[in-house]
């Protein structure tokens, strides 16, 4: 039995949805913390209007997971991004090195 290629990317999509949403309900999102990210030595620059797209690898509790994000603002060695799971809107920031720039095809 075949599988409905013109579905498969939708369904897709809804499963990695359904696996994040669990993961982010029962986990707390890990971000760097002042130590690391060293604000007060470190020029930061932010965004005023968020829209680099980026796809981001990030933690909840000990569970890695790579969310497709905005960047709203960055150092030289880390990266703040936004992103959405389900309803809910999530901040962190994460190493320069977790993060690819999504772009335009």
């Amino acid at each position: 039995m075949g599988t409905n290629r013109r579905y498969a990317d939708a369904v897709d999509r809804q499963m990695n949805e359904r696996v994040l949403q669990t993961i982010a309900r029962d986990a707390p999102l890990q971000s760097l913390t002042d130590t690391e990210l060293r604000l007060d030595e470190m020029p930061l620059t932010v965004d005023p209007k968020p829209h680099r797209r980026v796809r981001a690898w990030v933690r909840f509790g000990n569970v890695p997971v790579q969310v497709d994000a905005v960047a709203a603002r960055w150092t030289p060695s880390a990266v703040g991004i936004m992103f959405t799971i389900g309803e809910q809107t999530h901040r962190c920031w994460v190493w320069v090195g977790a993060v690819d720039e999504i772009t335009a095809s």
